[in-house]
């Protein structure tokens, strides 16, 4: 979509929030002038103030939603999950499928109805309502979209006041504040508002709203909590919350909290009215109704739309077959994941901003588990930022993925998760945190299997049940990041890392240095390590080759010769997501292929990734990246210099691509002449590679070939490949539909290619119209040798005109015909008018390639005219193919009769059995 037709629908948006926004301020007088809603909202009740600025808060949406391009309200967007009403001695454990669900009495809630009352209810004081639920089950969404609901007077409208806060924020605060003091810090037009004074009975009109309470470590013991009534007394913010869910401040008020699974306990369960718990979208029509909302809001163009609505019907699919995917998009965290991919994959151009499928995944755990971290249980005063929950994702569930990569595994039993994600703990804080951790966060990575016919050896011993990550791609992302971020490292290098920091701030005393080392290693090998003192490089050193393992590993994956019949990775993903439709792709490797690993790798080394990993707390260090660059840039080289298959080329462009590193990209790509993707599907994306890639490039590279055949190539398509059009000699475009349009397209981005030689549009349906528009601008590429038309149901008259206009041109020398509806005096006249006039008229001799014969004698280009033929056969029209060949039949009996030459007869013979022959594969072909 074009920022042209962008703006209308944005403005729109826009317009329609203000309006939203200005009736929320002055509700009585929205239809009045703007002069009048500015005098009133001065005068404007501090509540409605209070709406208007929370509207506007909660309707900002993160940086991660740039992904789906355009404005997007929240409302919109949202789809309620399942909200099931837990009993308190039920309460705990995921919800994690249908089935466990369909086996529980809890009934279905609303939010709303979380404040009916209750049966321990009594008048004068509010209810406690607890609603908890695993990691991406989208309690976040939930709260921001209760938030918004309340402020346009849609839900729990019996609230006049709603105060919510962020107990990260809270768990921030060092200073003592009272109550009032608290809210008036954030909210400062509530500033001293009644419904806050604690007076009468006030506060049964007030809402509490504490979401992430888990990161307040509260503590309910009287002991260690005093008691305060006085919203006007100084406390520290815990102590405040603890006596708000205790009912002893402000006890006629209302509280929602939301927390964590394994924080569950953090509130004893006599403060809670009602335990809620999110259970995701338990139903393929709740999953549908969401990628709606997601994919279909574009522009409004219809083209977008179709493609959207096509996507949506084909997920919808692959949803009620209850797949692998099924299961995953029970958490909403995946559905979101899930249409940033086919966004990605479908829905952008050229004009968007640049999107790679490693920025899609890092950015999904941003959203997931940005400001996460660890807890190590309260009262703990362990520094937190040392405890980074993705951190330690990287190093359990990453550890995991990698060894499931290195030998080539996509599930694992419940013992190997035992062994790779439990590990050997010691202290009862590294038992706390893995309690926590297997609650939390285990269950949002890895998902029982259901596909049980898509993995071989599914059942280990005993029938153990088996375990896959919940989208493939998520094994070889995590894989990826754990080998970068050098968790992967050698014995060795662990422990030189660790005496190298020792001796670094040691004495040059040797006795200190002797005593610090002993307390590491044994006397008898510190002489091994003493090298360190003496040579500062031999730990560098060390570190500089698992770098350079790390490069050789991408290039042995990139190239791995046994995957070399599998599609290319981006079809790869599709399919993940959308099924495979038809006969199941053909496998000939005998385990797994992971091609997105290596991509991943290079995708993660780019510093937009590499800033949001350490927001995370995973680091990468730019010394780290320029190793893997220089070593990995040596190895690419080196495999380029063997012949690659379609697939793994088109591999490469996007490895190159989602590196983002236009000087890498180009040093690689010096080292190709010939780029050969035939009978890759491109799409869009696929397009928008190709010439992102080869526009890295300096202007004085120059491909050999560029072949696009059997690519499905479309109009819009080259307008995205104008930029990789300039950088070949010989293009092919050969078996794609692009028709007369798409010859037009072409016609226009070729003038900037001034090196072009030779252009092959066979078989792309120009007829006779995009024949004639070719014979209109094919003076305007002066370089231009050879034209491949062929098979284009071109008739006489446009042939005839195309072939003119090359006879005119300053170096064509060969034009195709062949397989066109040209009759035998049109055939006669081609090769008449290829040759120059004898009265000594313009033009040149062009040879032409209309049939395997020239009148009564064989056309010396019989031989490529059937090579051709041959080589296209089973991707082109079996019937119009046949009828040609027996065309070419008939003319070469004709002349074996006219010809008297006993050796051009048996030449005769010779040609006529090499049509006979490709004429019998055609009807056993078709027969089969």
């Amino acid at each position: 979509m074009t920022l042209l037709h962008r703006q209308p629908s944005q403005l729109l948006a826009v317009w329609r929030l203000k309006r939203r926004v200005e009736d929320l301020l002055c509700p009585a007088t929205g239809c009045q002038s703007r002069r009048s809603c500015s005098t009133l909202s001065e005068q404007a009740d501090p509540i409605e103030i209070h709406k208007r600025k929370l509207f506007l808060w909660f309707s900002h949406l993160p940086q991660e939603e740039k992904q789906f391009g355009g404005y997007f309200s929240p409302e919109s967007m949202h789809v309620d999950p399942l909200i099931l009403e837990r009993k308190a001695e039920e309460r705990t454990g995921m919800l994690s499928s249908l089935q466990q669900i369909q086996t529980l009495s809890c009934p279905s809630l609303t939010i709303e109805q979380l404040f009916d009352p209750t049966d321990s209810w009594t008048d004068g004081r509010g209810l406690n309502v607890l609603l908890y639920g695993a990691v991406g089950t989208g309690k976040s969404t939930v709260v921001r979209k209760l938030v918004l609901d309340w402020c346009s007077g849609t839900t729990l409208t019996q609230f006049k006041l709603l105060v919510p806060f962020s107990c990260e924020d809270l768990g921030h605060l060092s200073r003592v504040s009272s109550l009032r003091d608290l809210v008036s810090r954030k909210y400062l037009h509530l500033r001293k508002h009644p419904l806050l004074s604690g007076e009468g009975n006030q506060a049964k009109d007030v809402l509490f709203l504490f979401n992430g309470i888990e990161k307040m470590k509260l503590d309910f013991s009287i002991g260690s909590t005093e008691l305060c009534s006085d919203p006007n007394e100084a406390l520290s913010p815990g102590i405040l919350v603890v006596n708000l869910l205790r009912k002893y401040l402000l006890p006629e008020a209302s509280i929602m909290v939301t927390t964590r699974l394994s924080a569950l306990d953090r509130i004893p369960q006599k403060y809670v009215s009602r335990y809620a718990q999110i259970c995701g979208f338990n139903d393929p029509d709740r999953q549908r109704a969401y990628f709606a909302s997601r994919l279909l809001q574009q522009n409004g163009e219809a083209p977008f739309i179709q493609e959207a609505q096509a996507l949506i019907e084909l997920l919808y699919l692959n949803l009620q077959r209850e797949s692998q995917l099924a299961a995953a998009c029970f958490l909403p965290s995946y559905c979101w994941l899930t249409c940033a991919t086919l966004h990605f994959l479908h829905l952008t151009d050229a004009k968007a901003p640049i999107r790679t499928l490693t920025g899609i995944y890092t950015s999904f755990l941003r959203l997931n588990f940005g400001g996460e971290v660890l807890s190590t249980g309260a009262g703990s005063t362990v520094q937190e930022h040392n405890n980074s929950l993705m951190l330690y994702v990287v190093r359990t569930v990453g550890k995991l993925a990698f060894d499931g990569v290195r030998y080539k595994r996509t599930s694992f039993s419940e013992t190997e998760l035992e062994q790779w994600i439990g590990g050997k703990t010691k202290t009862d804080e590294e038992l706390h945190q893995l309690a926590m951790f297997r609650t939390d966060v285990v269950d949002f990575f890895l998902a029982p299997c259901v596909e049980s016919g898509k993995h071989v050896q599914q059942l280990g011993e005993n029938d153990e049940r088996r375990y896959v990550f919940a989208v493939p791609a998520m094994q070889e992302y995590l894989a990826a990041l754990y080998v970068v971020l050098g968790e992967n490292k050698s014995a060795l290098e662990k422990l030189t890392k660790q005496v190298s920091a020792v001796i670094g701030p040691a004495s040059e005393d040797v006795s200190a240095l002797f005593n610090i080392i002993s307390k590491f290693i044994p006397i008898r090998i510190f002489a091994v390590f003493n090298l360190l003192k003496l040579f500062p490089k031999f730990y560098e050193k060390i570190s500089s080759l698992n770098k350079s393992s790390i490069a050789k590993t991408m290039a042995a994956e990139m190239f791995r010769t046994e995957d070399s019949h599998n599609e290319d990775v981006l079809d790869q993903v599709e399919q993940s997501l959308l099924g495979v439709h038809g006969p199941q792709p053909k496998q000939y490797s005998d385990g797994q292929p992971f091609e997105l690993y290596p991509i991943f790798m290079g995708g993660l080394l780019h510093y937009s990734n590499r800033m949001l990993l350490h927001q995370l707390g995973c680091s990468i260090q730019s010394t780290t990246v320029a190793q893997i660059t220089s070593a990995l840039r040596k190895y690419l080289v080196r495999e380029l210099s063997k012949p690659q298959p379609p697939e793994e080329l088109m591999d490469l462009l996007v490895l190159l691509y989602e590196f983002q590193n236009p000087r890498l990209a180009a040093e690689v790509l010096a080292s190709i002449r010939t780029i050969r993707l035939t009978n890759i599907r491109m799409t869009s994306l696929k397009c928008f590679v190709l010439s992102f890639v080869l526009s890295c490039t300096p202007a004085s590279y120059h491909l050999e070939e560029l072949d696009l055949s059997s690519c499905l190539l479309t109009d819009g398509m080259l307008q995205m490949l104008r930029p990789a059009f300039r950088h070949t000699h010989k293009l092919k475009l050969c078996d794609n539909p692009l028709l007369e349009s798409g010859a037009c397209s072409l016609l226009e981005a070729l003038p900037e290619n001034q090196s072009l030689t030779h252009l092959s549009l066979m078989h792309t349906g120009l007829g006779d119209k995009g024949a004639m528009k070719l014979a209109e601008r094919i003076k305007q590429h002066t370089g231009l040798q050879e034209l491949n038309v062929a098979y284009n149901n071109i008739g006489d008259n446009a042939a005839l005109a195309l072939v003119d206009a090359c006879r005119e041109h300053p170096s064509i020398h060969t034009v195709h015909l062949y397989l066109n509806p040209l009759s035998d005096v049109g055939k006669q006249s081609l090769y008449a008018r290829g040759v120059p006039r004898s009265d000594g008229g313009s033009g040149r001799r062009v040879r032409v390639l209309a049939s395997v014969t020239e009148g009564s004698d064989i056309s010396e280009d019989w031989h490529p005219i059937l090579s051709v033929i041959r080589d296209n056969a089973s991707s082109w029209e079996r019937e119009r193919v046949k009828q040609q060949l027996q065309v070419f039949l008939k003319d070469l009996e004709w002349g074996r009769q006219q010809q008297q030459n006993l050796w051009k007869r048996l030449h005769y013979r010779r040609v006529e059995k090499g049509v006979r022959q490709t004429l019998r594969l055609l009807e056993k072909d078709t027969s089969a």
